[in-house]
């Protein structure tokens, strides 16, 4: 049994290769990757009419150490302002964007464009992070000085100025709330990161909650509370799922959702009717067998659009 989303719903498929905020090269090569192992394809048989506008032009990886706690700032902005641009006039036209990363500091530009069309909109948003890392540290916390550790701390208000204000939110605030959020599947948070995770009141379901309420529990708490002016963002960096799946990440962490696990999460987020835009992030192919980590991204991804494996009815819209 399929269950499809609404017919013919426009997607649009927007590369953004670089590494620029990770500390392991490669996630560059991710875009293509995903396009080698038949993401266009996998989305079309889902009644999804989808456009590849083909690969952002950013800056290179310049590869240098921290400056004031942050490696490579002026690049990591110009990334992300280029993928505000591209994901906000893609929602502008009413079509579904899909951004394949890349690092997860890109999502700061993906969320950003999606909270500020929401506050033209009159939606409201919800973000579902799904993760191995909770990505909430800034400068003084960072062991690392690596932006694809921050940007959900960034998307709050909890960071550099060039960064925080991608979004040019009506009022001046920060382009999210914590309280949009909610973290699937987190399982490696470091210690000042974990403390003002506590602070800012983040809705976590990390690998133990998991593991005890189940994934159909949590999902099921994640997703309340939307209705039809709720818009549903998905930004799902490929380390969420078990290195057993998924090697081809740099910063793999064991213990993740397994491939039914995985499978539900997505199948759940299918049937709720709310994804209007996603991030695809952090696969690399220089640290993967095979295209594997692709392969796999792509399978979840497609039902993300309706592939499902539950053999009964779909409920009715």
């Amino acid at each position: 049994m399929t269950i499809s989303p609404a017919p013919h719903l426009a997607a649009s498929l927007i590369g953004a290769p670089t590494d620029i905020g990770a500390g392991a090269r490669g996630a560059s090569m991710g875009p293509e990757a995903l396009r080698v192992a038949g993401l266009q394809a996998a989305l079309e048989r889902h009644d999804l009419q989808v456009v590849d506008r083909g690969n952002l032009n950013g800056p290179a990886n310049p590869w240098q150490p921290p400056v004031d706690g942050y490696r490579h700032l002026p690049e990591v902005v110009q990334w992300n302002r280029l993928v505000f641009d591209a994901v906000y006039a893609e929602l502008q036209q009413g079509r579904l964007p899909i951004l394949l990363g890349g690092d997860h500091c890109l999502g700061l530009g993906s969320i950003s464009a999606v909270a500020r069309h929401c506050a033209d909109t009159g939606k409201t948003l919800r973000v579902l992070w799904l993760d191995a890392h909770a990505d909430f540290n800034t400068s003084a916390l960072t062991p690392s000085g690596n932006v694809h550790g921050m940007p959900v701390a960034c998307l709050c208000g909890l960071g550099p100025p060039e960064l925080t204000g991608l979004a040019d939110m009506p009022g001046g605030g920060p382009a999210l709330r914590p309280q949009q959020v909610r973290q699937i599947g987190i399982r490696s948070v470091d210690a000042g990161e974990k403390r003002l995770v506590h602070e800012q009141g983040l809705e976590v379901f990390d690998m133990r909650a998991i593991d005890e309420i189940g994934m159909r529990q949590a999902m099921q708490q994640a997703l309340a509370g939307m209705d039809d002016q709720s818009h549903l963002h998905v930004s799902f960096d490929v380390d969420f799922l078990d290195p057993a799946i998924a090697p081809g990440v740099g910063t793999t962490v064991p213990g993740g959702p397994t491939y039914r696990e995985a499978q539900l999460c997505m199948e759940m987020i299918a049937d709720s009717g709310r994804l209007a835009s996603l991030d695809i992030m952090e696969l690399n192919p220089a640290l993967d067998v095979r295209n594997q980590t692709a392969e796999a991204a792509v399978d979840l991804v497609e039902s993300l659009f309706g592939k499902s494996t539950l053999m009964r009815v779909p409920p009715l819209k």
